[in-house]
């Protein structure tokens, strides 16, 4: 791999590259190795960002602004979400510069033409090298090169959050420690999607997969904030051993631009998003997964209609699955029985939610 080359393909990549493109980036690369379903895509790597910041001269005026700034461990949050605001800003009003700009152009295009439609519709993620979920921004249904450049930059700036700073100023790192790697993915025609874990995250219960769906994009489950569809499934046998069909009654959909919110159709509400063949055709993706890398994971997927049941399952990011129960410090055990009393085993998007949290904490 040539050693100045700014953005890949995901055919081009694997788990070995994770330094280079980020942790998601190098983890989709690894999953098509491995022939799993992903979407086509490319990765454009820590280095493009840290050239950005040179090149438009962030980095200098970065420093300067750190080094008024005086004394950061203490700070509160009100002046971490000022100090967040002012970073952010000041890397988005910086211009692209030409040379950054037609390389993703030139990629973007030929995406395009891999899948024969023009502007095609994709998702602009963060890719941090290390696993830190819901810290850096996500941009869903982005068309048009305008579009994209516009969202790289974007999730450029989002290494700045104020999540992301209070972390690094907690564990003593430098403000500018985190160069992101993008994922430029295209957009899978997902009538349903959600989340899979080989593992349960309070319970650390390893024998099961458990599910949680919604009609259309991902977002509507990862948020953890409505009603979704959740099931258990047996690794062993793929039998459906518990379900609990939720009234969904907001999902999140693509929009003319972006993605949102819209009300789930009344038909649809009280109706599983999956039939029985897609939930075991999720669980045997998720199996698969924790089999070929060897620990439990954590993955998102999406359904796609235009392909058969038993294909039509595509994967959007896996990483380690975390158990409170397994894997938290012996100071938080308090914390995991009081979790696994108050968290119904199905309830795995707010149980995810909570073990991050209690993962950032300890």
């Amino acid at each position: 791999m040539s050693s100045d080359k700014l953005i890949f393909w995901f055919e081009e990549i694997g788990g070995e590259h994770n330094d280079i493109v980020g942790k998601k980036c190098a983890n989709l690369g690894q999953m098509i190795r491995m022939g799993f379903p992903v979407p086509p895509g490319f990765a454009i790597s820590t280095d493009m960002h840290r050239r950005f910041m040179l090149e438009t001269g962030a980095s200098l005026e970065f420093s300067r602004y750190l080094v008024n700034m005086g004394e950061l461990k203490g700070m509160d949050i009100t002046a971490i979400d000022k100090m967040s605001q002012a970073i952010q800003d000041m890397i988005k009003s910086k211009k692209m510069p030409k040379g950054i700009e037609k390389k993703i152009a030139k990629t973007y295009e030929q995406l395009c033409q891999r899948v024969g439609i023009p502007d095609v519709a994709v998702s602009v993620r963060s890719a941090g090298t290390e696993s830190r979920p819901g810290m850096f921004e996500t941009y869903l249904n982005i068309r048009g090169l305008k579009e994209v450049l516009e969202k790289v930059k974007k999730v450029w700036a989002s290494a700045f959050t104020p999540r992301a700073i209070a972390f690094r100023i907690s564990k003593g790192l430098p403000i500018d420690c985190d160069m992101l790697g993008v994922a430029v993915v295209k957009m899978v025609n997902a009538t349903a999607a959600g989340i899979g874990f080989t593992i349960d995250p309070v319970l650390g219960d390893d024998s099961k997969v458990i599910i949680e769906a919604n009609w259309g994009l991902g977002e509507g489950v990862v948020s953890g904030v409505e009603n979704v569809d959740k099931w258990i499934v047996d690794k062993q046998t793929l039998k459906i051993v518990e379900r609990s069909i939720g009234k969904k009654t907001k999902y999140v959909v693509n929009m003319e631009k972006g993605a949102d919110w819209a009300e789930v159709p009344p038909g649809k509400r009280d109706k599983p998003c999956l039939s029985d063949e897609e939930i075991k055709a999720v669980a045997e993706v998720a199996i698969h997964l924790e089999q070929k890398l060897g620990r439990p994971q954590d993955m998102e997927w999406a359904v796609d209609p235009d392909f058969p049941i038993g294909k039509n399952v595509f994967l959007l990011q896996t990483r380690p699955a975390k158990s409170v129960a397994k894997e938290a410090a012996p100071e938080s055990k308090e914390l995991a029985d009081r979790l696994a009393s108050d968290i119904r085993l199905v309830d795995v998007s707010k149980a995810a939610k909570k073990v991050k949290d209690v993962a950032f904490k300890f």
